[in-house]
C-alpha cells in the first residue's frame, strides 16, 4: 500500500532570492519572487520513509516580485525575469523528481531528510540535492528548507544593468514550506 500526499499551494510557501553584486550594487536590490502555481505530490511505498518520493512542477511564469518597489519597477523586473531569464514561453515548466538519500529521526513522525534528483529548468536537466525537514502527521505532511540554485548550471545568462555595473549573482536561494494533505491509494 502507498500513501500520497498531494501539495496544496493555498497552504504553503515558496520563494526565490536573487542577490546583487556588482561595483553600484548598493544602488541595485535584491529581488525576492513567490512561487505562486505550483503541483505536485509526495508519496511513501510499503518501505515508508526508505521509500518517500516527490515530483514537483512549477509554472515558470507564476513567480511575482515580493519586494516594495514601484509599479513601473516591478513590471520591468517581473518582465525581465519572465522574458530575459527564464524565458517562460519556451520554458513554462520547472519540473523536479525526487527520492530520498538519507534521512535523520529528529522526533516521532519529524525528520531531516536529503533528497536528490533530476530538475529540469530553462529545458536543462541536472542532478539536484535538498536537504529539508519533513513533518509527517496523520492527515498530512509539511516539507521545508531551502537550497541554492546556479543559473549557469542551467545554462541561464546573468541578468546586469547599467552595463554590468549592478548585476545579479549566479546562485538562487530557494526556500519552501510546503504542505500536502493525505489521500489514501
Amino acid at each position: 500500500m502507498s500513501v500520497r500526499y498531494v501539495f496544496d499551494k493555498r497552504q504553503g510557501q515558496f520563494t526565490v532570492q536573487a542577490f546583487k553584486t556588482g561595483l553600484l550594487s548598493t544602488f541595485g536590490h535584491s529581488p525576492t519572487f513567490a512561487v505562486h502555481d505550483y503541483s505536485g505530490e509526495a508519496r511513501f511505498g510499503a518501505g515508508g520513509l526508505a521509500s518517500f518520493s516527490l515530483e514537483l512542477t512549477v509554472v515558470a511564469d507564476s513567480l511575482n516580485l515580493l519586494d516594495r518597489v514601484g509599479d513601473a519597477d516591478r513590471r520591468e523586473i517581473e518582465s525581465r525575469m519572465r522574458d530575459d531569464v527564464l524565458e517562460t514561453r519556451a520554458y513554462p515548466e520547472i519540473r523536479y523528481q525526487a527520492e530520498r538519500l538519507a534521512d535523520e529521526r529528529i522526533a516521532p513522525g519529524r525528520y531531516r531528510i536529503r533528497i536528490g534528483g533530476p530538475l529540469t529548468l530553462h529545458g536543462v536537466t541536472h542532478p539536484h540535492q535538498i536537504d529539508a525537514e519533513l513533518t509527517v502527521f496523520d492527515d498530512a505532511l509539511q516539507l521545508r528548507g531551502g537550497c541554492a540554485l546556479r543559473l549557469s548550471d542551467y545554462q541561464i545568462k546573468p541578468v546586469s544593468a547599467l552595463a554590468g555595473a549592478i548585476k545579479l549573482k549566479d546562485e538562487l536561494q530557494l526556500i519552501f514550506d510546503l504542505n500536502a494533505p493525505k489521500e489514501e491509494t
